[in-house]
């Protein structure tokens, strides 16, 4: 584990570097999660959850100071693990490379939604914080990659881009593909949104025997974090927009399916590309989130 590091004055337990990392994807149950660990008696909770550190294009990443810019203070004596729950690593470019330049022998954890309800959980989000930001339509079309984008778009600031991503963000085969060439495979713990939720006692003795920590002696209760608002202004996603995404991921998915062993035959995405679902029916689903 990382060792402790002398702190800095009101730091009276001293500081620890980053250990352990959530690293997706976003609007799958990381901040559930994160919080959940955060409360183990060995692990220290963050200054904030999300540390943005490593998808930082403004930083010095040819001298990067760990010590300086890479470490929380702990809480309590005890504390041997601190945790970064950045969910848009998994995607950003270069990201996982610096993470791995820091500590090559990282455990991470990545959760996979439903790449269709990620994403209109993702539009949703952005409409709750920044209702002047695109609609569903403007939001399908700004960023719309047909594959897994290894760069950020010329000229395109890196806050919008994180912000604006969504589609890119649902590749989650290629995501995972390149992930398991930076780090060893042992190394990932791969979590689905779903049967976390419906089985979290048993996914949380998975985390901490992953992350070499003791099992809860009495495991935290499920909690809904930061969930969205209940309606948000807007345009809602059209059968026929969806239909179109399912298309779009679908040579990816089948990739991911092999790579991750994730049961995501019950993902409507799946049931779209199958022709058990139709299209039009999840629309209207989403469609009672949205005030027109």
């Amino acid at each position: 584990m990382t060792p402790t590091r002398p702190g800095p004055e009101g730091s009276p337990f001293g500081r620890l570097g980053y250990n352990f990392s959530i690293v997706g994807a976003q609007k799958s149950g990381t901040s559930t999660l994160s919080g959940t660990i955060s409360q183990h008696p060995l692990v220290c909770r963050p200054p904030r959850k999300e540390a943005h550190f490593f998808n930082d294009e403004e930083y010095d990443w040819e001298h990067p100071d760990y010590e300086r810019d890479y470490t929380a203070p702990k809480r309590a004596r005890i504390h041997t693990m601190v945790g970064d729950s950045t969910p848009v690593y998994l995607m950003w470019p270069q990201a996982l490379e610096r993470m791995a330049a820091y500590k090559p022998d990282m455990p991470l954890i990545a959760i996979f939604r439903d790449p269709l309800e990620r994403l209109f959980s993702h539009w949703t989000m952005l409409r709750t914080r920044h209702p002047d930001w695109p609609d569903w339509p403007g939001f399908l079309t700004e960023f719309r990659p047909t594959s897994f984008p290894t760069t950020i778009p010329e000229g395109v600031r890196p806050m919008r881009y994180k912000h604006l991503s969504g589609i890119a963000r649902g590749f989650y085969g290629a995501q995972l593909e390149h992930g398991f060439g930076v780090f060893d495979r042992e190394q990932w713990l791969l979590l689905e949104f779903r049967q976390m939720l419906a089985d979290y006692e048993s996914v949380v003795d998975r985390v901490t025997d992953h992350l070499g920590l003791p099992r809860f002696e009495e495991r935290p209760p499920l909690r809904n974090r930061y969930a969205g608002a209940e309606r948000v202004p807007g345009t809602a996603p059209t059968g026929d927009d969806l239909a179109a995404l399912a298309e779009l991921y679908a040579e990816d998915l089948a990739l991911f399916g092999r790579l991750s062993g994730l049961d995501t035959s019950h993902w409507p995405t799946t049931r779209i590309l199958e022709g058990s679902l139709d299209p039009a029916e999840l629309a209207a689903r989403f469609a009672t989130r949205v005030a027109g």
